[in-house]
């Protein structure tokens, strides 16, 4: 069963979907889990693929948009904000856990891609979250800092005099997350595997949603690039954690960035590796996401 629902966030809603067993009966308390989806993705997307397994396997899951992005609200559009998503989690557990038939005392969080980063980095301090599941997990900061030719800092610089000039014109600049087409890529020399995959996911009819712009705002990449997913969790971040990892390791940095969480973890349950599976393929290979869902479903049956 799928329910459109909105979030209240502050002067903003955020559009979410709710993916209910079949047998769902309101008067049992149910565990449930809050899904955060990859940077640029949309609910209908990786999310849903996700959301709705779970919930045939009966659990409940929450898939949101986050605030600037598909049908949620927000202004300006196409910001990532990796703090602002590690809220818009908390926000949804607040409405999860008013839903008649789930228990506010057993609600995970499952964070795919960045939404790994960022479900990491809201489970260290919103203990609402009893159970902390990631696939193919990615830290934004790491990558972002990763990506700069010249280095972090002169990028930095470069987009302090950018901003400085969106304030003189009013224009905001909004940037690519991948190539639109794989022509274009091959014609900018990017031909690795990961990012082909990518964009046919994300830029063909295979995974492609009218509302995942491929566009962020480019005064996205100064927050980005001062992040760190993973600050404080050794510290901090108590609750089982399940680290799932594509076994074919490509150029996208999660499977380092997964290792990393589960030696920082003080209470690190399952790492599970997909062999033959590549990043992009545990979006929507139904292998793979299968596989990952089963182990994902007894994580949480048995830590929620």
């Amino acid at each position: 069963m799928l329910h459109h629902v909105t979030i209240p966030r502050g002067p903003i809603t955020l559009a979410a979907d709710l993916h209910l067993p079949d047998d769902f009966d309101e008067a049992t308390p149910s565990r449930a889990v809050v899904l955060c989806t990859p940077g640029s993705s949309v609910k209908e997307q990786i999310g849903a693929n996700y959301a709705s397994r779970l919930a045939a396997r009966g659990i409940p899951a929450l898939v949101f948009d986050p605030a600037h992005q598909g049908q949620s609200g927000g202004e300006p559009r196409d910001l990532e904000d990796p703090y602002r998503r590690g809220e818009d989690i908390s926000y949804a557990i607040d409405a999860l856990g008013a839903v008649p038939g789930v228990d506010p005392e057993r609600i995970g969080v499952l964070g795919i891609c960045a939404g790994g980063g960022y479900a990491v980095h809201a489970a260290r301090t919103d203990h609402r979250i009893k159970a902390v599941g990631t696939v193919v997990p990615g830290d934004m900061g790491t990558s972002f800092r990763g990506f700069q030719p010249d280095g972090p800092v002169a990028a930095l610089e470069a987009m302090a005099a950018a901003r400085v000039e969106e304030a003189r014109s009013g224009e905001l600049v909004r940037v690519n997350w991948l190539p639109d087409t794989v022509e274009q890529a091959a014609a900018a020399g990017m031909t690795d595997i990961d990012t082909i995959q990518a964009i046919t996911f994300y830029r063909t009819g295979r995974g492609g949603h009218e509302r995942s712009t491929n566009r962020r705002l480019s005064r996205s990449d100064s927050l980005l690039i001062g992040y760190d997913a993973f600050h404080l969790v050794d510290r901090l971040m108590t609750q089982p954690l399940q680290v799932v990892l594509a076994g074919r390791v490509g150029n996208t940095g999660s499977y380092e960035a997964g290792m990393r969480l589960w030696k920082l973890a003080p209470n690190p349950v399952d790492l599970m590796v997909v062999e033959g599976a590549g990043h992009y393929e545990m979006y929507d290979v139904p292998e793979y996401v299968d596989a990952a869902v089963d182990r994902l479903a007894a994580f949480y049956s048995h830590h929620l």
